[in-house]
């Protein structure tokens, strides 16, 4: 039973940075997996970024690897996107997703979803 609350969402110029962070409560924040994952309209929901439990497993999708940072703080019991050098194309609603499986891009394996934070990008 995990909780997780998504903040940071806004709107931004092109080039421009934000950082999404994702609170988590409930139960064994530390061994869960994180991902997020976005939705733009129109489109379906895709995965942008996941972190091991331990923090030491990250993985990307192509197109925001070298600007987006994934990372976590168990202390906080919360997890972030920074997202650097944003695109149009970025914007999406962003979710945080959680799942006890190792690191994983399928959706499908995510057990625990936030309610979304819109991520706008202007031109």
């Amino acid at each position: 039973q995990v909780q997780l609350v998504e903040s940071g969402g806004g709107l931004v110029q092109a080039g421009g940075s934000l950082r999404l962070s994702c609170a988590a409560s409930g139960r064994a924040f530390s061994s869960y997996t994180m991902g997020w994952f976005r939705q733009a309209p129109g489109k379906e929901r895709e995965f942008v970024s996941a972190i091991g439990w331990r923090g030491g497993t990250t993985v990307y999708r192509d197109s925001v690897k070298g600007r987006f940072t994934i990372s976590r703080d168990s202390a906080k019991n919360t997890v972030y996107l920074q997202m650097n050098s944003l695109k149009p194309e970025d914007t999406a609603v962003y979710y945080c997703a959680a799942t006890d499986r190792v690191v994983t891009t399928d959706l499908s394996w995510y057990d625990y979803w936030g309610q979304g934070t819109q991520v706008t990008v202007s031109s």
